[in-house]
């Protein structure tokens, strides 16, 4: 009888497992990443021979036609601090390029002893959204900072601002 009882809780658990979605953290150490994985790149799996895929990705997928836009930020704050920059190399390239004077609505700041982060804020300086980055790459900031930060450019265009003819 107790032994039933154990069996049941254990099919429970595996059937309740077995139809949940696989968390950011599943899927990005089985090389997805969640957030920007749209259904339709899925389906393409079979076009390269990689069936095997197929299952985890439609896991960690979005539907195309549901997928979240991307929500755009006045303003974007990367708080680093030196001391970690050993642990953290990629992201003291980022901050030592040129690649933060591509984005005038980011600021560098330097809080002593924490990790790397990125906080989005509207426009009214409210912070909507804080990002860790301790594992993202070069490039993959620059990614999220473009797909994610307001474009500044019309300013350039603004002649009363800029005293351009």
């Amino acid at each position: 009888m107790f032994s039933a009882a154990i069996f049941m809780c254990f099919a429970t658990f595996f059937i309740l497992s077995s139809n949940a979605e696989f968390t950011t953290e599943d899927c990005a150490s089985l090389g997805f990443i969640k957030a920007n994985l749209l259904c339709s790149s899925c389906d393409q799996l079979k076009d390269f021979g990689l069936e095997q895929l197929m299952a985890h990705c439609k896991e960690c997928c979005h539907q195309d036609e549901t997928a979240p836009k991307e929500k755009k930020y006045a303003r974007a704050i990367l708080e680093v601090c030196t001391c970690k920059f050993p642990a953290y190399p990629q992201i003291q390239a980022f901050v030592k390029s040129d690649r933060p004077a591509k984005f005038p609505n980011l600021q560098i700041k330097y809080v002593r002893g924490l990790d790397p982060i990125i906080k989005l804020l509207d426009k009214d300086g409210i912070v909507k959204d804080t990002v860790a980055i301790e594992k993202w790459n070069t490039d993959s900031v620059e990614e999220f900072l473009k797909a994610h930060l307001e474009n500044e450019e019309g300013d350039e265009h603004d002649y009363l601002k800029t005293n351009k003819i």
